[in-house]
């Protein structure tokens, strides 16, 4: 393998000026949502949020690292139809 001097990164006035723009959607993003989720909470609609949210998050990090899992079957009968005696 060759080894190459380390490259210099020079930070410029344009990058300092984008990163602040960026920083500073994001911010307002942030404040919305927690805008949108605090009316959610006065309507009572909150709760109903609050219960759908992490099972989206857990399918969101499953969707990202690849995991699918089965579903679970809901009886017990439904655990030994496959079985046969």
């Amino acid at each position: 393998m060759l080894r190459r001097k380390p490259t210099r990164l020079e930070l410029k006035l344009d990058d300092i000026e984008e990163f602040e723009t960026i920083r500073k959607d994001l911010e307002t993003r942030k404040k919305q949502k927690e805008d949108a989720d605090v009316v959610g909470t006065s309507d009572g609609e909150g709760a109903i949020g609050l219960s759908s949210d992490p099972k989206t998050r857990e399918q969101m990090i499953n969707d990202r690292i690849g995991y699918k899992p089965q579903p679970k079957p809901s009886s017990r009968t439904s655990q030994f139809q496959s079985l046969e005696l």
